[in-house]
């Protein structure tokens, strides 16, 4: 449990950190949408390369980003083998045949192709969440949502759910190993092979730990209360948000490469080495 990186904050000194969260929060989600334009291995090849100076430039271990990658392994390799297992191409000879699942050699592209995405899709939101404290996501999808309070939503209040989310993820992590050595030492079979055993063995860890994070959150809410918490009017910041030269510099630079992308998936002036890359 403790792999899970998500709501963790790794302090450090880099331009990433130092970037304004509003420019990270619109940079992700242009990364987001510009990782389902990817089609070639020529695409995802380039949006990796991308990924590593950024984690690089972050000055974050890279074996810390990986651990976040733990918790979506099997869900990864699942999904892949079901892809290359249910791919069809009438088109194309299968590889291999087994009752009625055949193995197409672009059915194995396509699962390749479809665990890269995955990977991507995950690894940039643990930069983020490992880049950025709780207080800056907050305060930058709160400025970047404000428009919509002239419609009347409770902008202040969704970051405000959002920044306790990420706050207290890290804490019912550290709950859940708690009260899953206590029940190791009880003789809970957590490492039997049997998955019903396992399942069996999870149900006294999930009724405490619901108990605990009701209370958190109840206990949170007073506290809040007795601090006179009323709502986002008449709010201040300690930290103003201000961006710079570089965070404009950044967004323009992630265009660029949306861009790329794009004239590598659709090849507009039909050059023959981008056709041979299209794999």
């Amino acid at each position: 449990m403790r792999d899970i990186t998500i709501g963790q904050y790794y302090p450090a000194r880099s331009i990433v950190h130092r970037a304004d969260p509003r420019f990270k929060l619109v940079i992700l989600l242009l990364y987001l949408i510009t990782v389902f334009f990817c089609s070639s291995f020529f695409s995802f090849g380039f949006m990796t390369f991308f990924v590593l100076i950024t984690v690089f430039l972050s000055r974050v271990p890279f074996l810390k980003v990986l651990k976040g990658l733990k918790m979506i392994i099997v869900i990864l390799i699942i999904t892949s083998l079901l892809t290359m297992v249910f791919y069809t191409d009438a088109d194309a000879t299968p590889l291999g045949e087994w009752w009625i699942f055949k193995i197409y050699l672009s059915g194995i592209y396509a699962s390749i192709k479809l665990g890269w995405r995955l990977l991507l899709l995950v690894l940039m939101p643990t930069v983020l969440t490992l880049t950025s404290t709780p207080t800056e996501l907050c305060d930058g999808l709160e400025s970047l949502l404000s428009p919509l309070k002239k419609i009347k939503i409770p902008v202040h209040e969704l970051a405000l759910i959002m920044s306790i989310a990420l706050r207290l993820i890290p804490t019912l992590i550290e709950e859940t190993d708690k009260i899953m050595n206590a029940q190791k030492a009880r003789g809970a079979a957590f490492e039997s092979r049997n998955p019903f055993k396992k399942i069996k063995a999870m149900l006294p860890v999930l009724v405490p730990l619901f108990v605990s994070a009701f209370r958190r959150a109840d206990d949170l809410a007073d506290a809040m209360d007795s601090r006179c918490y009323r709502g986002a009017k008449g709010r201040t910041r300690m930290k103003v948000m201000k961006f710079h030269a570089g965070d404009v510099f950044a967004l323009l630079f992630w265009c660029l490469i949306t861009v790329c992308i794009l004239f590598l998936n659709y090849n507009w002036l039909g050059w023959y080495f981008i056709t041979v890359l299209g794999l």
